[in-house]
């Protein structure tokens, strides 16, 4: 089983590990466009004006411009601890088991603007871009990244969980992709999409599907699991699943 993640804008800092390796991360397919987009990420950093601009940031943001000039000086950091924010609060890996954690690392992927796709244990550094933007030497991210990480998520067999947001959804089709969408429900039983806590609760069914023993190898085994977590589940489509809340 592949549960893809959305990243998150925050990260945190610092890190112990040795600066970024990109021949070591996993997915080496994707090498060559992670390089060129590091590289340029990297040099338009130069110039902090441009980056804020490109980047749609604040000049109180410019400790992100900062991240970006140091991508391949900075220490990294475990993937699933670099991103940070409502989601992986959810999923909480620190808190995990040893056996847990490495359930997490092995089931669990982030989608990355800047490098397509990381497992849990890949080492990154802290960095600012996001999917749904340009670079000015590469254009859209999506048509960037689409050509290559498409084919490998491809080849991924056996159950495929999409719990990215839209923008990362957008750079790569997974059509043979459970989809995973969160709806509140009032009193009346009328539902609405969730959109501010809808991360938090992508991020506890991420954190049972790590933690459970057993490989789930289908959708009723994925329903299972998250009704063993106390979660409301339910199955819309063959391939579209909807965690529902009370509202």
């Amino acid at each position: 089983m592949l549960v893809l993640l959305p990243p998150s804008e925050t990260k945190s800092s610092g890190g112990r590990g040795a600066p970024l390796d990109l021949d070591a991360l996993s997915f080496p397919e994707l090498t060559p466009t992670r390089r060129k987009l590091v590289d340029e990420l990297s040099t338009l950093a130069d110039d902090v004006p441009a980056s804020l601009d490109v980047l749609g940031l604040s000049e109180r943001q410019v400790e992100e411009v900062r991240r970006n000039a140091e991508l391949w000086d900075s220490p990294t950091a475990p993937a699933l601890e670099r991103y940070t924010g409502v989601l992986y609060d959810a999923l909480d890996v620190r808190s995990m088991a040893p056996p847990e954690r490495e359930r997490a690392d092995a089931r669990l992927a982030v989608a990355s603007a800047l490098f397509g796709l990381v497992r849990g244990t890949d080492m990154i550094p802290a960095y600012r871009l996001s999917g749904g933007g340009s670079l000015p030497g590469t254009g859209k991210l999506r048509t960037a990244w689409r050509p290559v990480l498409e084919p490998v998520l491809a080849g991924v067999g056996g159950l495929v969980v999409d719990l990215r947001s839209g923008a990362y959804a957008a750079l790569a089709r997974v059509p043979h992709a459970v989809e995973v969408r969160v709806l509140s429900e009032d009193a009346q039983g009328r539902r609405k999409v969730v959109s501010h806590h809808n991360k938090a609760h992508k991020g506890k069914l991420a954190r049972a599907l790590a933690r459970t023993p057993e490989e789930p190898e289908t959708v009723d085994d994925l329903l299972a699991v998250a009704d063993e977590a106390g979660m409301r589940v339910e199955r819309e489509a063959e391939r579209a699943l909807c965690v529902v809340v009370d509202a």
